[in-house]
């Protein structure tokens, strides 16, 4: 074999690196171009449809097929058709249940408005006087995922919203515009939005959650608009058939659930520990549906959020590691932000992302305690995401990158996600393993 210096294996890896990002570039899905969801013109369901706005390119992509199951929500004699999960790409797997539906003055603005607006005085509905149900919302950190409901099709979560911080414990919400009128007889028209909450912990030694329950955070956000006096004085609150597998999705594994402490355990209904294998997160299936016939003002603000988790941490190894069978110690400190701000015109941005240099062990966990099973490596993690929201529509962009040099060549995982109303709807990813 013909040695190659440190800076030519340097170089050799930034040009492979190179062309994976050069193998994104265009229009690309895998599931070929499908029926005409998600149009390429933004669309106000109030107003109708309007061409984009200028100095913004409208590029002609394949439209993602729809997912398979997609279920119909018929509320106050209005129908909205919806996939009733969340995910980060367009295979339809489905990762988080959509468990909210949103009808009325629904813009997801305007939601993040009423919460952002609330106090953390939970107790009149039963919830303790204790962290992080008294905590306030605010805008959060979050993976970039998508919803497919209504005339939107294919939409990104653009706002993301948390009741407590980052670490150790919080619920998170994501919105979804669909793009679709409600107009119930007799009442105002509006608009649908639909929501993934779920209540979840940070894992130790990691900057990673685990879900803990789809209901709970659920029951917040219901008994927060409840609190926000925007509901409909006389058909407030409604709910769904079921549209999502019950009675649980998904699970929490038992090495994660044993070490959680009691007060948890209570909050989200759990069964006694130690609990001997994985355990289900519970749900019924049901999205609540909330009915507001009122809005929280949109006006300017800006909110910012910058953080520092330091991994320590037995993992499975993250990439190229299709049988889960391989585990890593990752060490290192990785940095997130978050800049979210409305402008004057009520339009809704923000910028986040996280980066960070992890030292990498391969371990070998069949030994007790585990022992290494080769040389450590450094390997670069980076996300950039940012996206906007107004009401003819929105964008969402997310650059998701790992970079693994090592001895026999550098491993890495490049996605990128582009997601708008006028505009491209893809999600692409490139892998590269060593032998």
């Amino acid at each position: 074999m013909i040695p190659v210096s440190r800076r030519a294996a340097r170089v050799l890896a930034a040009a492979a690196f190179t062309a994976a990002l050069a193998s994104l570039a265009g229009c690309i899905t895998p599931q070929g171009e499908g029926p005409a969801f998600g149009p390429q013109v933004s669309y106000d369901p109030l107003h109708g449809a309007a061409q984009p706005p200028k100095g913004v390119a409208s590029e002609r992509c394949p439209v993602p097929r729809s997912p398979s199951g997609l279920t119909s929500v018929d509320f106050q004699g209005q129908q909205l058709t919806l996939w009733p999960f969340a995910d980060r790409t367009f295979d339809g797997a489905g990762e988080d249940p959509v468990n909210l539906v949103f009808a009325g003055q629904a813009d997801p603005r305007q939601i993040r408005a009423a919460l952002l607006a609330l106090d953390g005085n939970r107790t009149a509905y039963g919830f303790p006087d204790v962290y992080p149900f008294n905590a306030r919302w605010t805008d959060s950190n979050g993976d970039a995922m998508l919803a497919f409901a209504g005339l939107e099709g294919w939409a990104g979560g653009v706002i993301q919203l948390q009741l407590g911080n980052y670490a150790p414990v919080r619920a998170h919400l994501r919105l979804f515009r669909t793009g679709s009128l409600f107009a119930p007889a007799g009442g105002p028209r509006g608009t649908w939005a639909v929501g993934s909450a779920h209540f979840e912990v940070m894992i130790p030694g990691t900057a990673d959650h685990q879900v803990l329950s789809w209901e709970l955070a659920e029951q917040l956000v219901t008994v927060d608009l409840m609190r926000t006096g925007l509901l409909h004085p006389t058909a407030p609150v409604g709910q769904t058939g079921q549209i999502n597998p019950a009675p649980g999705y998904r699970a929490i594994p038992d090495v994660i659930y044993n070490q959680l402490p009691p007060e948890l355990i209570a909050a989200i209904g759990g069964p006694p520990q130690p609990a001997p294998g994985p355990v289900p997160i519970a749900t019924d299936g049901r999205a609540t549906i909330l009915h507001l016939s009122a809005a929280a003002p949109v006006t300017p603000d800006q909110r910012s959020e910058d953080l520092t988790f330091t991994y320590s941490q037995v993992v499975p190894k993250p990439i190229c590691n299709p049988s889960g069978a391989s585990f890593v110690l990752v060490e290192g400190p990785v940095d997130f932000h978050k800049r979210a701000w409305v402008d004057e015109r009520g339009t809704y941005r923000f910028k986040s992302g996280y980066s960070g240099k992890l030292r990498i062990t391969p371990l070998d966990i069949t030994t007790n305690p585990p022992s290494p099973a080769g040389a450590p490596y450094e390997a670069t993690v980076g996300e950039s995401q940012e996206g906007q929201l107004d009401a003819r529509g929105g964008s969402l962009h997310a650059d998701t990158r790992r970079m693994a040099p090592q001895a026999g060549g550098t491993e890495f995982l490049i996605q990128v996600m582009k997601v708008a109303t006028h505009g491209p709807k893809a999600v692409r990813s490139v892998t590269r393993c060593n032998p």
